[in-house]
């Protein structure tokens, strides 16, 4: 079992992460490792104790991005009504697509390399929108669809401009009952 990272050390590991979805977003596979960890102000020595390898790197800024978008799911249900809360998740999903996309060519040299970081995305993507499904009492919609048609919109967002009416198209699908 591995101890707990100092504060310090934890502060490092996170401004790494942020640092490195902002090269990854704007430069692609192209970002060096020594230009993030200048970037994060830290030494190149650092990043590599927390990051072993690129691909490891890469890794942990894709499942941070997904940690933080199911883990928002509790919250917006304490702070919005269900249907607002869910819209609100949708538009964060679409957000994170953006940026799995602007990361796409870190993420398939880390597939190359036989990594897999969407080990996870499905299990948990999953888990959130049926919790969401849960709270505007649509338990009859398999959470898999909304994720597929979300994931849609999103693909669909470079070409065709906003996503928010195409999203609240899908929330007043969920809110008909025949």
């Amino acid at each position: 079992m591995s101890r707990p990272l100092r504060a310090d050390a934890q502060r490092n590991r996170d401004r790494l992460i942020e640092t490195a979805l902002a090269a990854f977003t704007d430069e692609g596979a192209d970002a060096t490792l020594d230009s993030i960890a200048k970037r994060a102000g830290v030494g190149i020595g650092t990043l590599y104790r927390h990051f072993p390898t690129r691909e490891a790197l890469v890794e942990a800024v894709y499942r941070t991005e997904l940690a933080k978008l199911c883990d928002a799911v509790p919250d917006l249900l304490r702070t919005l009504p269900p249907h607002e809360a869910t819209r609100a998740w949708m538009d964060r999903f679409v957000e994170y697509m953006a940026t799995k996309q602007g990361m796409g060519d870190a993420l398939r040299a880390v597939i190359a390399s036989g990594g897999d970081p969407y080990a996870q995305s499905r299990d948990r993507l999953t888990e959130a929108m049926g919790t969401l499904l849960d709270a505007v009492d649509r338990p009859d919609v398999a959470p898999l669809d909304v994720i597929a048609t979300i994931a849609g919109i999103a693909h669909t967002v470079p070409d065709v401009g906003p996503a928010d009416g195409m999203l609240d198209l899908v929330m007043d699908g969920l809110r008909y009952r025949p």
